[in-house]
């Protein structure tokens, strides 16, 4: 039996989110490994070592402490059936916010290039919120083992 078609509209929306995350990282990485002064060293820690950690957190965490499971699971759910990823006005306003993520990224580096204070937040930052989407990918798919909910998601 397979799923109704916002479902599956929504669950790819999910990875397109993930993808294009990861996408925009993997590019303000290279930029940075470019534009910013400093060792390799230093540049390996701030945007990718660091980031890592926050990352990693980002994404146990929700899936790992039940009361903090249970919020983001349901506020999947609750996206799902605002339609979140199931219109064109949700998917671009979606990849609005990542572009709009990315363009602070390379403005920080930029500004790190010209003397500005060191990027290491905003690397942190972005690879958590990359963190918390996977987590959402994942229970994106969790939701569909629930009776309840694999009865209103599936199709007839």
């Amino acid at each position: 039996m397979g799923y109704v078609r916002a479902w599956r509209d929504f669950k790819r929306m999910q990875d397109v989110a993930v993808s294009a995350a990861g996408l925009i990282y993997a590019g303000a990485v290279v930029n940075a490994y470019a534009a910013l002064p400093g060792a390799t060293g230093l540049k390996t820690q701030v945007t990718l070592l660091w980031p890592a950690g926050f990352l990693f957190l980002s994404l146990a965490l929700p899936l790992l402490i039940p009361p903090t499971r249970r919020i983001l699971k349901r506020y999947v759910w609750l996206t799902f059936q605002a339609g979140f990823g199931q219109t064109w006005v949700s998917v671009l306003s979606g990849v609005g916010l990542l572009a709009g993520a990315a363009l602070f990224i390379y403005w920080q580096v930029a500004v790190a290039a010209h003397g500005g204070p060191y990027p290491a937040g905003v690397f942190s930052a972005y690879a958590a919120g990359i963190g918390i989407l996977i987590a959402q990918a994942v229970l994106a798919r969790s939701l569909e083992r629930e009776p309840e909910v694999r009865r209103l998601i599936e199709e007839p």
